[in-house]
């Protein structure tokens, strides 16, 4: 049986300096600071980390830094997702070789595979490890979905088939998942690809893949904590609040979270292209909507 995995996933944004070189000492500085504040397991490289736009050797570097900075305090995941089978294995292979508690996967990108493709891609991984393994559902991002019978497939298939990541944000699918899981693997991991936390574990979601936990630490963790306790009415207006931060970040993302960890005192750097920075017009308007949420007052500063 897999490890079980609850709760709040932090996702570092990938530091770079000035002139565009990974700056691995800030990027440690991320993990550690996500795990102080919280999280109950840290991802990298997921796309709100540019994985696309990071080289081989980058993410090999990046991996053995994660590992380093987390220091056993919580689980590390790694995404190895890749466009060849083959490649996202040895990927994966790496970070078990590395200390990685396990991988995340996605179907391959471009090649819109079949279903008995995406499945052998899926096996080939998972029967490669000894670490555990999530699947990454993401249909927008790769005009495929992992249909929920394959979800039950893999887990007949995978003893070490531990969770998934749902960006689909389709709660028919979502409620779907969860209702063949907790019947067939009770601890097996569903999540939401952002904080959509009450509607996630109110039908039996372990947690979410935050994309807003290196700017607003504390709002996630008193959502989360609402949640997992079925404090629904404590629960709705932060994540109604939640929603509204989301909305926020996601233009130019993962830009204007960049530009949120600055105004908060955590300079990452830029983005790399093709992910423009913003414009001061767009600085101008993040920052009020950011005021206006509460954020920048009642969040923490700083790396301390």
């Amino acid at each position: 049986m897999a490890q079980t995995f609850r709760g709040i996933v932090g996702t570092p944004t990938t530091a770079f300096t000035p002139d565009n070189r990974v700056d691995h000492a800030t990027f440690e500085k991320q993990v550690d600071w996500l795990i102080r504040m919280g999280v109950e397991a840290v991802a990298h490289p997921m796309n709100i980390s540019e994985a696309p736009n990071l080289n081989l050797n980058e993410r090999r570097d990046l991996i053995q830094g994660l590992v380093r900075a987390a220091g056993g305090r919580v689980p590390v995941l790694i995404h190895v997702s890749m466009a060849g089978t083959d490649q996202a294995k040895e990927l994966a292979l790496f970070s078990q070789k590395a200390g990685a508690a396990g991988v995340v996967v996605m179907p391959p990108y471009h090649w819109q595979p079949a279903r008995a493709a995406m499945m052998s891609h899926f096996r080939a991984i998972g029967s490669a490890l000894d670490i555990a393994f999530f699947a990454y559902n993401n249909p927008k991002a790769v005009q495929v979905e992992i249909a929920p019978d394959m979800v039950a497939e893999l887990i007949e298939a995978a003893p070490n088939f531990a969770g998934l990541k749902d960006a689909s944000y389709n709660m028919r699918y979502f409620t779907e998942v969860c209702t063949i899981t907790a019947a067939m693997r009770p601890g097996f991991g569903v999540f939401s690809g952002t904080e959509y936390f009450l509607p996630a574990m109110a039908v039996g979601g372990a947690g979410a893949f935050s994309a807003c936990g290196e700017v607003a630490p504390r709002l996630l963790r008193e959502l989360y904590e609402a949640c997992a306790k079925g404090e629904i009415e404590r629960a709705r207006p932060l994540q109604h609040k939640v929603g509204q931060l989301l909305k926020v970040l996601m233009v130019n993302y993962p830009a204007t979270i960049k530009y949120a960890m600055e105004l908060m005192g955590r300079p990452v750097g830029q983005t790399r292209l093709p992910i423009l920075s913003l414009s001061e017009e767009a600085k101008a308007k993040a920052r009020k909507d950011l005021e206006k949420l509460g954020i920048l007052a009642q969040e923490p500063h700083g790396w301390a």
